[in-house]
């Protein structure tokens, strides 16, 4: 997945305004396969997101993972009825779940544990 970030194009093109309104039907009506069609054409919009992170400390094939899941819950919860884009609804979704990664390891990079060499002056 990091090609994607790096300039090679390795996913799927995104869904055209048509395609995203019937699939988002379908899987308002229970179809599965709409669902991961919907999940798999929007994976290089968690790549785009990813690039904001880009300064922190943790891998990008890591950050990639993390911003799938929060894809996923996006598609997952999205509702045609409030009137929002899709695009705009799950990048909302990944950036949350991007940040609450960053911010549950936050607390672990203060700790400082037994088995590690003190610094010596």
């Amino acid at each position: 997945m990091f090609g994607y970030i790096s300039g090679s194009n390795l996913f799927p093109e995104p869904l055209t305004s048509e395609e995203e309104k019937i699939y988002l039907e379908q899987m308002k009506n229970g179809d599965e396969e709409a669902r991961n069609i919907l999940i798999e054409r929007n994976l290089r919009l968690v790549a785009h997101v990813v690039k904001k992170y880009s300064n922190t400390k943790v891998e990008q094939d890591d950050l990639i993972s993390i911003g799938t899941i929060g894809l996923i819950k996006g598609i997952n919860t999205f509702n045609v009825d409030k009137g929002s884009k899709l695009s705009t609804y799950v990048s909302r979704c990944i950036d949350n779940e991007i940040l609450m990664y960053l911010r549950s390891t936050k607390k672990l990079n203060a700790e400082v544990y037994l088995n590690e060499p003190i610094r010596q002056r």
